[in-house]
């Protein structure tokens, strides 16, 4: 790189930083140098957004269930059936013989004559308890959501905009880069 080079980049730098409203505050990491630009507005870029929100819903409900069961002998039956039993094992054996066929025969009938009906007919008992149900469903709605800030500023007598990620206030720090021309 020549001297005429260097002196006309250092010329250039000068009379940027001299033209420049904002002042420099020195060089960066990678040579640049880097000022602050008066902001002449900042304007968010909103755009909407739907937001789905769970909602749980409960509510008691009445279930209905039912239990069958054999309702208990009938005692009619078992009189009765205890009586023809008693008379039928009367009929039946002598002296000893006969007491024991009429035992016999009261007992067998009381237990048919109870039986009678009951291997053939259930009874069923309704009831009823609360259950409580849930269920989830969603409600929506629209949000606004900033997403950057359209910054519009002025440096050198001319106006710049750029989108940034937050509001920079009234100054906007910015780098100046100065390059020669070839």
């Amino acid at each position: 790189m020549g001297r005429k080079a260097i002196v006309s980049g250092t010329v250039a730098v000068v009379l940027a930083l001299a033209g420049a409203p904002a002042v420099a505050d020195g060089y960066g990491r990678h040579g640049g140098v880097y000022a602050y630009a008066k902001v002449l507005s900042v304007q968010p870029n909103v755009r909407y957004v739907t937001v789905r929100t769970p909602v749980q819903e409960c509510w008691e409900e009445t279930r209905y269930y039912t239990v069958e069961h054999r309702p208990p002998g009938n005692p009619v039956g078992t009189l009765v059936g205890a009586v023809i039993g008693g008379v039928i094992g009367h009929q039946f054996g002598s002296g000893r013989g006969n007491d024991a066929a009429t035992v016999a025969g009261v007992l067998t009938g009381a237990a048919v004559g109870s039986g009678v009906g009951r291997d053939r007919y259930y009874e069923t008992t309704e009831y009823a308890r609360p259950v409580r149900r849930c269920q989830t469903r969603y409600t929506t709605h629209e949000e606004e959501r900033i997403d950057s800030y359209r910054v519009v500023y002025t440096y050198g007598g001319q106006k710049y905009a750029t989108d940034m990620p937050y509001d920079p206030g009234d100054r906007v720090r910015i780098r100046v880069d100065v390059r020669p021309v070839h």
